[in-house]
């Protein structure tokens, strides 16, 4: 009998790639059946790939400098992630706006993690736009990605409070770990078929995904 091939994934990331870290991390415990195809980043500086490189992954680092528009330089990235194979790209810690053109063909197929709980901060600075509402709580989300900015249907949440002696600093090192943990436990959803799109919406074991999962200590759970 074959066993069915991992799920072909291509990651995204723009900075040091500690999100990247930890899906690797993930697979290497053996919590996490994929085949990373492709690790892109718009900075060929990036510590994303340097992780990629060391772990024998294909990288690809493309400058928005050397493209005329935005547009441009993301239609020949997602030609590009095509041509890897990849069935699911994951954003980590991918900085730029994607062009709504160039994802469409991936809606239902591409995850991002964002730290805030969405539809909470889209955008930059969530640590600190949390502190200054006065937030009690605070954490992380991954969703599907569409063409609204951080605005895809969400899949998981992370949470943790918010203390009365927190910097954005110290808020965001108690957040990141976990981080990652979600991302992983989402791609695992559905690198094991459990999570799919269907219907232009999230289902979870064949029904409709109706309110996030939230990360507990063994793992995601649904909301209460």
């Amino acid at each position: 009998m074959m066993s069915t091939p991992p799920p072909r994934v291509a990651v995204l990331a723009s900075g040091r790639g500690s999100n990247l870290a930890a899906l690797l991390d993930a697979r290497a415990r053996g919590e996490l059946a994929v085949e990373f195809v492709l690790v892109g980043s718009d900075k060929a500086d990036a510590g994303a790939l340097r992780l990629a490189e060391a772990a024998n992954i294909p990288t690809l680092a493309l400058d928005p400098r050397s493209y005329p528009d935005r547009p441009a330089f993301d239609r020949d990235l997602f030609a590009r992630i095509a041509a890897s194979g990849a069935q699911w790209l994951v954003l980590a810690g991918y900085m730029r706006i994607i062009d709504g053109a160039a994802l469409a063909p991936w809606v239902g197929r591409m995850i991002n993690i964002h730290p805030s709980l969405l539809p909470k901060y889209p955008g930059l600075h969530t640590h600190r736009r949390a502190l200054r509402a006065g937030d009690r709580e605070h954490g992380a989300s991954v969703h599907f990605v569409t063409a609204e900015l951080d605005g895809g249907p969400l899949i998981a949440q992370a949470r943790i409070a918010v203390g009365a002696d927190d910097s954005e600093e110290a808020l965001a090192q108690r957040l990141l770990p976990l981080e990652h943990r979600l991302l992983p436990a989402v791609l695992n959803l559905l690198a094991v078929g459990r999570l799919q799109w269907r219907d232009d919406a999230p289902q979870l074991d064949g029904r409709p995904l109706l309110a996030p999962l939230l990360l507990a200590e063994r793992g995601l759970q649904a909301a209460e």
